[in-house]
């Protein structure tokens, strides 16, 4: 019989051995098929290699006749169980290590959620009391300043139940939201919360006086094609809102609570209600299906709702002048002073607010007397002189307050259950005095989106129109924020030769008359809410500063500053516009939102 040759057996794991028949020198480490095979006779002239001490190999031929024994694979008895041992081990430790990551995941979802004012809803081991999501209330109001106080009036009409809750509800003395537009006025009309504006000895308004190195001229609001009552209101703010806050409460299915909100609730990516402390000091929680944030400026609340992004590019010195008379009665009067402007408008029949504005976060120390220094010295001979003395003694009175002029774009979140509302959502310098025209015309757009819903308990329906009202409010909004932050540069004092011109031109553009008064006027008083009309404006302005330049005749130096001017004023729009958005404000048609309707019930 042939032979086969095995060449190259491996070592690993083996152990080789052969016999004659019937040899006693059998291994004992043969494994059972070993033994089982040295009790069969097989024969064969199969020949197997052997290794030699000396390392080299030689074959060995067996003589037919000869039993072959297999070679014997031996496993080491623990090898399958430290196998198997590793492997248990191993997922063991992927499942630990997986879920101490999802617990700290989890952590700092929480953290991240409670540093944007957002609480998970749980309902185990809850030490806060709550009332259940079946307590019949359709809409919390997280604050009940202007847009607060007039949303709850305004959807406890619409026969909503509605919870406000405000930090103070006694009567507030601000320096700001002292002047409604005739745009604001109209609104507050279709609020029917007109009456909120009698009975606090508030003043009409009925235009602007510009101011400027010894020249003036005056700015009528157009207001022909309107009824006699539809004007400006100049009033203390404080008086206004608890006026507000008195009607709203006379609605049976609208409460007022005083107390201060921690945190909105939140499960699921969807805003349940509010988590606040009431006056007495008790933690409770409160649910409603739509919860709207207008808790101010300084909210703590907005971080969950909308991409804050605040500029504070001044700050307002507050002096109330009395017994005094402005140049122009019924006019809110703009001083083009060094380095920035001043305001003065009446808010009562013996009161005139002024307001100095002061560049930059750095004041001159109240305490030290070195702001009344500064309001003395830089500012009293920049002020008119019917009403220098007035304002004189009013530094000296020493009632002095401040603010801080804040800007922020809107730029929101949306999410299921809640949105912003007021100077929570959208901020712009208060030059132009547009923030409550603003607000009030954001709750007309509210309230007709709502209106047709009959139970906002249909999330759908509800996150579905919420954010188109992002949308439908850009119009107005987007309009008195860009003109308030772009005539707030131009009216700024400046170095740059470019600039001067751009601020004299303002000036003098404004005292042509005719369109050139009255345009800019129509959208500063939110009659005339359309960007691209204000973007025209604006740029008409430059372009008259360049024409002037060229008079009598053009040269290369000319040339070079109109250049500049145009590039100035570009500088100073754009990036406003940007940060309102384009599309919103130039291309709303082309947004899915601003066709979506509420279904009609």
């Amino acid at each position: 019989m042939k032979l086969a040759v095995i060449q190259n057996l491996p070592r690993l794991g083996l152990t080789t051995t052969t016999a004659s028949l019937g040899s006693p020198l059998l291994s004992p480490r043969l494994s059972l098929s070993t033994r089982r095979l040295r009790n069969t006779s097989l024969t064969t002239g199969a020949a197997f290699p052997r290794r030699k001490k000396d390392g080299h190999e030689r074959a060995s031929l067996i003589s037919a006749g000869t039993v072959i024994m297999a070679p014997a694979i031996e496993f080491d008895q623990f090898i399958l169980a430290t196998f198997f041992a590793s492997l248990f081990a191993l997922v063991l430790v992927f499942v630990l290590r997986r879920s101490s990551r999802d617990r700290k995941d989890d952590a700092d979802s929480n953290r991240s959620k409670m540093n944007r004012g957002l609480v998970a809803v749980s309902s185990q081991n809850d030490p806060v009391s709550t009332e259940e999501d079946d307590s019949g209330i359709d809409v919390i109001i997280v604050g009940a300043g202007v847009a607060g106080a007039a949303l709850a009036h305004t959807l406890g009409k619409a026969r909503r139940r509605v919870h406000v809750i405000e930090r103070d509800l006694s009567e507030q003395d601000r320096i700001v939201g002292e002047l409604l537009q005739p745009g604001g006025y109209l609104k507050l009309i279709e609020l029917g919360l007109e009456d909120c504006v009698k009975e606090i000895d508030a003043q009409r308004v009925l235009g602007y006086a510009l101011f400027k190195d010894g020249k003036h001229t005056k700015l009528s609001y157009p207001l022909e094609e309107f009824d006699s009552d539809v004007s400006g209101r100049s009033f203390h703010n404080g008086r206004f809102v608890q006026r507000m806050r008195d009607k709203a409460a006379t609605l049976s299915n609208v409460r007022l609570e005083q107390g201060t909100v921690t945190s909105l609730l939140e499960e699921n990516g969807t805003v349940k209600g509010v988590q606040y402390k009431t006056k007495e000091g008790n933690e409770l929680r409160l649910y409603a299906p739509l919860t709207v944030v207008c808790d101010g400026c300084f909210s703590n609340l907005r971080r969950s709702l909308c991409k804050p992004k605040v500029d504070v590019p001044s700050t307002f010195v507050g002096l109330v002048l009395e017994n005094c008379e402005l140049p122009f009665a019924n006019h809110g009067h703009v001083v083009l002073a060094d380095p920035s402007p001043i305001l003065l408008y009446p808010i009562s029949s013996s009161e005139v607010r002024c307001l100095v504005d002061v560049p930059g976060q750095k004041l001159p120390p109240i305490a030290n007397g070195e702001m009344a220094k500064y309001l003395k010295t830089q500012v009293a001979p920049q002020i008119p002189p019917e009403v220098r003395e007035a304002f004189i003694a009013a530094v000296e009175k020493g009632n002095i307050r401040t603010m801080p002029n804040r800007s922020m774009p809107a730029d929101p979140v949306p999410t299921p259950g809640a949105l912003l509302l007021g100077d929570s959502f959208n901020m712009r310098h208060p030059l132009t005095g547009g923030g409550m025209t603003v607000a009030l015309a954001d709750i007309v757009v509210l309230r007709d989106l709502l209106r047709p819903i009959h139970s906002l308990k249909d999330k759908e329906a509800l996150s579905k129109y919420i954010e188109s009202f992002y949308t439908l409010r850009k119009p107005v909004a987007s309009t008195i924020n860009t003109l308030a932050g772009a005539l707030y540069k131009v009216f700024l004092a400046s170095s740059d030769e470019a600039r001067t011109e751009m601020r004299e031109a303002c000036f003098d553009y404004l005292s042509l008359g005719g369109v050139c008064s009255s345009g800019p006027v129509a959208l500063l008083s939110g009659l005339n809410p359309r960007p691209l009309s204000l973007v025209l404006h604006f740029f008409a302005v430059a372009i008259y500063a360049v024409g002037r330049l060229m008079l009598p005749f053009p040269s290369i130096k000319s040339f070079w500053l109109g250049a500049r001017v145009i590039s100035s004023a570009s500088g100073i729009i754009f990036p406003i516009i940007k940060a309102e958005g384009v599309r919103q404000m130039f291309f709303p048609r082309s947004i899915a939102a601003l066709y979506r309707t509420p279904p009609l019930q």
